[in-house]
């Protein structure tokens, strides 16, 4: 744990933000739906994108942890699998959905449209290394994966920075669909930024570690 001290207070915001983001859904009332439903079935693929999506961020952590991931190879491809299928995949489709229906605009619609279809593609190419025994490539896509499921909390908090700055200079009307998209945008393009710039500079240093062989 002392080697990855960022483990226990991901997990600590992790709980803290499904604590807050859940109930309202677990109750199956569409009067306590944070988003307005737009259509007959938006609350019900709504509530199958939250409740999965919480299975996603309830599992992601111990699966990019290396001491785990290495100690318990076994959980870590059981709880893989549950990560994928009972979380991102039916989250993902179901965030299609919402996403492509929200009330919050174009700009929010286009971006929650690209989140979820990246989502899906990157637990999918993971998936798809992890079964090839390619687990270079595996912990690689499945990095960017994580990234894009921690965003729906970036998400908030870009989104109360962007409240905070726009509401004394815009219109309340103005104000309700541009939160939503700058929100939605910064939300995962900066985190899935953040861990290829990561990505490449390990990369880097490994390269940098290689022993240089001189030939004879």
């Amino acid at each position: 744990m002392w080697k990855r001290p960022w483990i226990a207070p991901l997990g600590f915001v992790v709980l803290v933000f499904l604590a807050f983001s859940i109930p309202p859904y677990l109750s199956l009332d569409p009067a306590r739906s944070r988003v307005p439903p737009t259509w007959p079935l938006h609350y019900p693929f709504l509530v199958v994108h939250v409740l999965c999506g919480s299975v996603a961020l309830l599992t992601c952590g111990l699966q990019v942890w290396p001491w785990f991931r290495s100690r318990f190879p076994l959980w870590h491809r059981r709880i893989g699998r549950i990560y994928f299928f009972l979380g991102v995949f039916p989250a993902g489709v179901a965030g299609l959905v919402v996403g492509a229906t929200t009330p919050f605009g174009p700009v929010a619609l286009v971006s929650n449209v690209m989140l979820a279809l990246l989502w899906l593609i990157t637990a999918v190419c993971g998936l798809r290394a992890a079964l090839q025994r390619r687990f270079g490539d595996h912990r690689r896509w499945m990095i960017r994966n994580f990234a894009l499921t921690l965003s729906i909390i970036s998400n908030r908090i870009w989104g109360v920075v962007a409240f905070l700055v726009l509401t004394p200079v815009l219109p309340e009307a103005s104000v309700a669909q541009a939160v939503p998209g700058i929100a939605t945008w910064l939300g995962w393009t900066v985190p899935l930024l953040i861990s290829q710039w990561w990505l490449d500079r390990k990369k880097v240093t490994t390269k940098r570690r290689q022993p240089v062989t001189s030939s004879a």
